[in-house]
Order: C-alpha cells, then sequence, then structure tokens
C-alpha cells in the first residue's frame, strides 16, 4: 500500500519534484490543523464561555477535584465555599460549573 502510494506521488518522467514535496508539507500541515490545533482553539474557546457564564452560588469543581460553591468572585480569583473551608482559586482551574464540565478537563 505504501509503496503504491508512493509511487502515485514521485515523479517518474525526470521532472521537478518540488512540487509533490509542496503538496506533501501542504497536506500534512492541513491534517495537524484539523486534527490538533482547531479543535484545541475551540475546547479553549468554550472553557472560556463556560468561565465567563460562572456566578455567586454556582457548584464548581476544580482541577485538584476541590468541590465547592462560589461565593465571591474577583477578576481571575474565585472565592468558594468547600465544606467548612473557604479556598480561593484561579478562575482557569475550574473544570466543570453546575452540570457544564469543560472540553479541556
Amino acid at each position: 500500500m505504501t509503496t503504491m502510494l508512493l509511487a502515485l506521488m514521485a515523479p517518474t518522467d525526470g521532472s521537478n519534484p518540488v512540487p509533490v514535496l509542496l503538496f506533501q508539507f501542504g497536506a500534512i500541515i492541513l491534517i495537524f490543523y484539523f486534527l490538533l490545533i482547531r479543535p484545541q482553539s475551540q475546547a479553549r474557546k468554550k472553557h472560556g464561555e463556560i468561565l465567563a457564564q460562572l456566578k455567586k452560588g454556582d457548584e464548581i469543581t476544580t482541577s485538584g477535584g476541590i468541590i465547592g460553591k462560589v461565593k465571591d468572585i474577583k477578576d481571575d480569583r474565585v472565592t468558594i465555599e468547600s465544606g467548612g473551608s473557604t479556598l480561593l482559586v484561579e478562575r482557569a482551574r475550574i473544570v466543570r460549573v453546575g452540570e457544564h464540565v469543560s472540553p479541556t478537563a
């Protein structure tokens, strides 16, 4: 199978192999974009939307596994109440708000 693909891509008449090489590089770049870069940026955007909707009283879960309710929100810091403790966590470390789970979790 591989040799057949290579035979189809390789110029047999002694012509310039540069266009074939550029086509292969372009194909590899497109594959990386659609399989790695685009899904990751979409997940990051969805996580940002979930965190933007964060409000007092929401039940959250942090990336460390701490579950609590939001008490106060200041810029990129969120104060949560978990059990009998009050904790200060970074907003980016929140992976679940209510039933909305971050795709980056």
